[in-house]
């Protein structure tokens, strides 16, 4: 039995170290193999391709804060302590001129008053600040934004031309009274150009006898921006009409109120006559 065993275990350990000499073997041959093998196959050619790859950076971030800073800077505002220039010029809350103060002077100012500081100038040398109170600072944002306004109310006035004959009839003439009131109210400049009749015994003046009867129909709401005159080699008359400035408009209402109270005022004096005369 002992014998027996000892033949197996030879036979299983030879087993054992054949498959362990044959698997290293094979690792071998195939590292020494590839290589070779690797070398009859033609290397295929590679597209080169450049792959840009954002770095992480903090200089974006800069560029919108300096952006951010820069907007700040434009706007009417109190800047509290935070003055970046050394020295500054400096005027109070009534304009007047207190001159160059170093930074650590205005802070001192600004902490013994109870004023705010704003900058006025900052492209002069050194840039010019301003101390305000509240109010002031309210008061001032108000009248910038009413400027803003105004300056995106205010644009080129734009002109509406209409040519039409002398010999139109009424009807249409109203037609064209009523568009050309239109273009007036929508702050339009309006050009008109009437051509002369083939009439020969036509007026002269029929022409501003028109003129004058479509301008009739916008009281207080136009007036001639160029008066009547030849145009096209003297075969028509050429006016402009523009809307009333707000000084012209209100000036207009004043007139229409003063004769509206002569008119009230002679009608009650016939009035009083009239009862005199019955007594």
């Amino acid at each position: 039995m002992a014998t027996l065993f000892l033949k197996r275990l030879v036979l299983e350990t030879i087993k054992t170290e054949s498959t362990f000499t044959r698997r290293c073997l094979g690792k071998y041959l195939v590292q020494q193999t590839a290589p070779a093998h690797l070398a009859l196959v033609a290397p295929a050619s590679r597209l080169c391709c450049r792959i840009h790859a954002k770095a992480f950076s903090s200089v974006e971030g800069t560029e919108v804060e300096t952006t951010k800073k820069k907007k700040n800077d434009t706007t009417f505002s109190n800047i509290g302590r935070k003055i970046h220039d050394r020295i500054i010029h400096v005027l109070d809350e009534k304009g007047n001129d207190l001159g160059n103060m170093h930074r650590a002077e205005v802070i001192r100012l600004l902490d013994k008053s109870d004023l705010r500081l704003v900058k006025r100038n900052t492209t002069t040398e050194p840039p010019e600040y301003q101390l305000l109170t509240g109010a002031q600072i309210y008061e001032e944002r108000l009248r910038l934004r009413e400027l803003e306004k105004a300056k995106s109310k205010t644009g080129p006035t734009l002109t509406k031309e209409l040519t039409f004959s002398s010999t139109i009839g009424q009807h249409d003439l109203n037609t064209k009274s009523k568009q050309i009131q239109q273009w007036i109210e929508r702050k339009y400049k309006v050009q008109i150009t009437i051509k002369k009749g083939k009439n020969k015994e036509e007026p002269e003046n029929k022409m501003e006898e028109i003129f004058d009867q479509i301008l009739q129909t916008m009281p207080g709401i136009a007036t001639f921006s160029s008066r009547p005159q030849p145009a096209r080699g003297g075969k028509a008359v050429m006016c402009v009409l523009r809307p009333l400035s707000q000084k012209e408009e209100k000036a207009y209402k004043e007139l229409q109120g003063t004769q509206n109270e002569d008119t009230a005022n002679k009608e009650h004096g016939r009035d009083r006559e009239s009862d005199v005369l019955h007594q």
